[in-house]
């Protein structure tokens, strides 16, 4: 098990605390006359136990709102708390600590490292916060047979199609100890079968402590969600809770 100095843990008896907290989240890129609004006063929240979509039009501001959630990127304005910590106060080297040790992140880019084989892709944030190696590549092992890729362990990213890197992708982003996991578009690279498998497994990270956030364009990808935010030129402009009828989770539409 590897050894972490713990951040401050909310009480969480009937789950009112949330586990991520974003009020009034601004963010500006470049200057007048050519400055662009990406969030224009989003509030957001994330419970523990809980799976968000965030849904919306190219533009809308859903990548951005998932890099400031995990603290990848500053906002203007606004606070970003993540378990009653304010991300916004604390230091560049603590912040760092803060997302390699409880926040799993699934890029659309996959940023996997070249030199690594699959599962020492996946085991690397462990290893690198000081985590036994061995235990670290098992879990990692038994996180690539989840995702269909058991086989693959040894292969090199050259040597993993797109949909593949996606999957390792994942894995990483659901290794270790995370309070909170955040994908942006988890199953754009992958075919129907695997994509509906990723999704289950990203609905079964949500525990008691954990909550996952999915940016995605899919409703059918949102229909997994416990709850739906759509953004639309950088403000929140619904929330809803999907129908259980909208997919069976079986595998097949109702």
């Amino acid at each position: 098990m590897m050894s972490t100095a713990p951040l401050p843990q909310p009480s969480l008896p009937h789950r009112r605390e949330h586990l991520l907290l974003m009020e009034g989240i601004r963010r500006e890129f470049g200057e007048s006359p050519h400055q662009v609004v990406a969030l224009d006063g989003v509030d957001f929240h994330v419970d523990p136990g809980e799976m968000v979509a965030i849904m919306g039009p190219s533009g809308s501001g859903k990548s951005t709102m998932l890099t400031i959630a995990g603290g990848l990127e500053q906002p203007t304005a606004g606070s970003v708390q993540f378990v009653g910590k304010r991300l916004e106060q604390v230091s560049p080297t603590e912040l760092a600590t803060v997302r390699r040790r409880h926040i799993g992140f699934v890029f659309q880019g996959f940023n996997l490292l070249d030199g690594l084989t699959a599962v020492e892709n996946v085991a690397a944030p462990v290893e690198l916060d000081g985590g036994a190696a061995r235990p670290a590549r098992e879990q990692a092992t038994r996180l690539l047979e989840q995702v269909g890729l058991g086989d693959r362990c040894t292969a090199f990213p050259d040597d993993l199609s797109g949909g593949e890197r996606q999957r390792v992708a994942i894995a990483r982003g659901l290794i270790g100890d995370r309070r909170l996991v955040l994908a942006d578009e988890p199953t754009g690279a992958l075919d129907s079968q695997t994509g509906q498998n990723v999704l289950e497994l990203l609905h079964q990270a949500k525990t008691a402590d954990r909550g996952v956030v999915v940016v995605t364009h899919d409703p059918s990808v949102a229909s997994w969600a416990d709850r739906v935010v759509t953004l639309r030129d950088g403000r929140v402009e619904s929330t809803y809770r999907p129908s259980p009828r909208v997919m069976n989770r079986q595998g097949g539409s109702q």
